[in-house]
């Protein structure tokens, strides 16, 4: 009797949990990869994900939950592919950099997470920090933090003294000589270790710092930081792994030898020149640009005492320059991704770089699709997210007006689910 009533129990919950459908009533529909919109759209959503996407609205049966987004515009989970969830923009960033444990950096890490998620984007690649943003991704993995879907770095890699090196500003004694362990290298022996000691730590894919950068405490901005073997070095050993790259870089030497390296992604792209973009147009490498993070450093910089002394000049030149050309690579044809530099502006506000897109010379829609299947298959997620399509994770957004007439209602998302759980419905 004990196992008839197992079974029952068994069978009774099967069908149950089997007629539990959701059903999202879309007003309008971006899809995530064609250009044109969908009319009075039902989505159907079972557990975690898309099972159908019907013409019409659909009329709920009495076991249906129905969310009613019939005057919305509704889109796929928004995929930003530069962010650094660990920090955040701050006068006293520098000095937080000896007074903060870890413990700290980790903590503040799931309020800039859910924030994130809270702004639409339910799946981020961040692209460098102290190695919190791995127990973070595991944390939101396993359900304990509520926030984005994560592709970490883990630790970025550097040159001895370039934007990446942890030391950078420090006093001499406290300097040391980090290496290949702390993502510091000097040879492509050091690189190929730096890259597996990422793959070694649980990093998703590699980030390098191809050239110097605006925020470090360095003088340089633009110059190359790695010989061309070195580069070499860390891409193959990358692709071994099964792992992306990506660079950040501005100035077009740098920037160069990492295309030609065989890079997957350029982060920024400031001062990219007629021949690296026509590089990058053959190699088909993508262009994550983050205008936001260039705009803000630059408005950041006329603050009095924000950024370090020899920060400032470099943000009021190079930041102010990466929407133009962004724009310029863009008319040339070079394959463009949507990607922010969250955490050098506040975290949230990821959605403001459609607008500058838009400023520059990009379709609105074009810019909306760079978020979404676009950059899902440059992560190898194009089977999972970046579109609204049968099989696909339930991870849907909405917002209140039809963004390719009004792009600054990206920043105003009003309905949020990931994985098939609604985390906002304004």
């Amino acid at each position: 009797m004990k196992t008839k009533l197992s079974l029952l129990f068994v069978f009774s919950t099967a069908l149950f949990c089997q007629a539990q459908r959701t059903l999202i009533h879309c007003g309008s529909l971006i899809d995530g990869k064609n250009k044109e919109q969908q009319q009075q759209v039902t989505i159907v959503v079972e557990g975690n994900k898309i099972t159908s996407v019907d013409k019409g609205l659909t009329k709920p049966t009495k076991d249906d939950k129905l969310i009613d987004l019939s005057k919305k515009t509704v889109m796929p989970g928004l995929i930003d592919m530069h962010v650094h969830l660990e920090s955040e923009t701050s006068k006293d960033a520098l000095v937080k950099r000896f007074t903060q444990n870890e413990a700290d950096v980790a903590f503040q890490s799931t309020v800039y997470a859910k924030k994130t998620l809270m702004a639409g984007f339910t799946t981020v690649r961040d692209c460098g920090g102290t190695g919190v943003n791995i127990s973070l991704r595991n944390a939101i993995n396993q359900g304990i933090v509520t926030g984005p879907r994560v592709l970490t770095a883990g630790k970025s890699i550097a040159s001895t003294g370039g934007h990446a090196d942890p030391t950078n500003g420090s006093r001499k004694d406290l300097m040391g000589d980090p290496g290949p362990r702390e993502g510091v290298i000097n040879s492509p022996e050091d690189a190929r270790k730096a890259v597996r000691q990422r793959y070694k730590d649980g990093s998703d894919f590699i980030k390098i710092t191809a050239t110097g950068g605006v925020l470090s405490v360095a003088k340089d901005g633009s110059g190359p930081q790695f010989t061309q073997e070195e580069v070499n070095a860390i891409i193959e050993t990358a692709k071994d792994y099964g792992m992306i790259t990506a660079a950040h870089a501005h100035g077009a030497e740098g920037m160069k030898r990492a295309v030609l390296a065989g890079i997957t992604t350029i982060e920024h792209g400031t001062l990219m020149n007629d021949e690296v973009m026509d590089l990058m147009k053959q190699k088909g490498t993508y262009h994550v640009p983050t205008i936001i993070a260039g705009r803000s450093a630059a408005e950041y910089a006329k603050i009095p005492g924000y950024y370090h002394p020899l920060v400032v000049p470099k943000a009021l030149e190079i930041g102010s320059k990466i929407q133009d050309n962004f724009g310029k690579a863009y008319k040339r044809g070079v394959k463009i991704a949507f990607g922010t530099d969250a955490g050098v502006f506040p975290h949230g506000d990821n959605a403001k770089e459609f607008g500058y897109m838009v400023e520059a010379g990009m379709p609105a829609i074009e810019a909306l699709l760079c978020a979404m299947q676009v950059n899902a298959n440059i992560i190898g997620w194009g089977d999972k997210v970046g579109s609204l399509e049968k099989g696909k994770l339930a991870d849907i957004v909405a917002v209140d007006e039809d963004p390719t007439k009004n792009i600054s209602t990206m920043t105003k998302v009003t309905f949020v689910m990931k994985d098939g759980v609604v985390y906002k419905n304004e």
